[in-house]
């Protein structure tokens, strides 16, 4: 989304409110928003992934921005080097002077650099990441100088549409910027669209149309059933997962779509006759029934233990990865993802 000469990356919505001044940054559009599970509606509304991103001749500027709701990071590129981390306070307005490095005025890193390293995106372009909170956006003050939006080579050619549970979502990764999707898109040089709900990933008939009718994509992953074992029965997942698969390839034949089952947990080895661990095994034998049965020349499956394999890996809940179970699985889904792409790109 392009605004006031402003890319908004994985923004689909900005919303004005008259009681707290901004634009809010949504991923989600309103009226999916508002129709997803309570759960679903309110984590819908967190921009999680989200990007401001310019580029301008300015050597300082001022950024005005803010969390709605809660306290949160917020990260700051040039391109693919780190620039800076601010923290926010629930509520409060914050400016942030950012400064053009000054190794940067000195030498041009998009020459020597790039020749020896896998550049995503210009150096020129800075990047303004926002975490898991609701983002307010107050104002860009570039001291007079242009600004303009990144020009389309100089942001990866390729965008990943990621649908998912928390652990997609980027859950307890302690940045977001850590979180797996993150991570495997830095490996590929690929933009990532992170659509992520935690605990609220319920393959809903909305979130399915909404997915397919999108048209910003080149490659989907559907990381599925997580947050439906203890909420649905096995013919449930199964009616809501097909509907979300065949959906998603119907409308868009073309593009690879990947389907993930669930991340190995405490609840995939439990001896003990849970719900959740009984489900799990089930769920994950209905998706790949249905990949089989769609029988699509777009459709892949991925099995969540080819990419979360070390239980060690995993923080204190038994679920979630830590920061090290994240890099972890971005590397695997790197790997697999970066298969498929080839294999699309030879077919091309």
């Amino acid at each position: 989304m392009i605004y006031d000469q402003l890319e908004f990356h994985n923004v689909v919505e900005l919303e004005e409110n008259k009681l707290f001044p901004g634009l809010r940054l949504h991923r989600y559009p309103r009226d999916v928003r508002n129709r997803l599970s309570t759960r679903g509606s309110h984590i819908s509304t967190q921009s999680s992934g989200c990007e401001i991103r310019f580029v301008t001749d300015a050597e300082a500027v001022r950024l005005s921005i803010s969390s709605l709701e809660e306290d949160g990071d917020l990260i700051v590129f040039k391109g693919d080097y780190f620039h800076s981390n601010h923290r926010l306070q629930a509520g409060v307005r914050r400016t942030l002077l950012l400064e053009e490095p000054e190794r940067f005025k000195r030498e041009s890193p998009d020459r020597k650099l790039a020749e020896e390293s896998s550049l995503s995106f210009s150096p020129h372009v800075w990047r303004i990441m926002t975490c898991r909170y609701t983002a307010v956006f107050h104002e860009l003050d570039t001291l007079g100088r242009s600004v303009r939006p990144p020009h389309q080579n100089e942001v990866p050619a390729l965008r990943w549409l990621a649908y998912g549970s928390s652990i997609t979502h980027g859950g307890a990764a302690i940045h977001y910027y850590n979180c797996y999707a993150q991570q495997a898109a830095r490996r590929l040089g690929v933009d990532v669209l992170n659509l992520g709900l935690s605990g609220s990933c319920l393959c809903e008939k909305e979130a399915a149309d909404y997915i397919a009718n999108r048209n910003d994509w080149d490659i989907a992953t559907l990381e599925l059933g997580v947050n439906m074992r203890t909420l649905f029965t096995p013919e449930q997942f199964k009616e809501r997962a097909y509907y979300l698969i065949q959906t998603v390839i119907q409308k868009q034949p073309q593009k690879p779509v990947v389907v993930i089952t669930v991340y190995p947990n405490a609840a995939t080895y439990s001896h003990m006759d849970y719900p959740a661990s009984r489900n799990e095994t089930q769920f994950n034998h209905i998706l790949r029934e249905i990949v089989s049965e769609l029988d699509h020349s777009s459709l892949y499956l991925i099995e969540g233990y080819e990419i979360m394999k070390d239980m060690s890996s995993l923080v204190f809940d038994l679920l979630h990865p830590s920061d090290y179970g994240h890099m972890l699985m971005g590397e695997h889904l790197a790997a697999k993802l970066r298969e498929i792409l080839q294999v699309r790109s030879e077919k091309s």
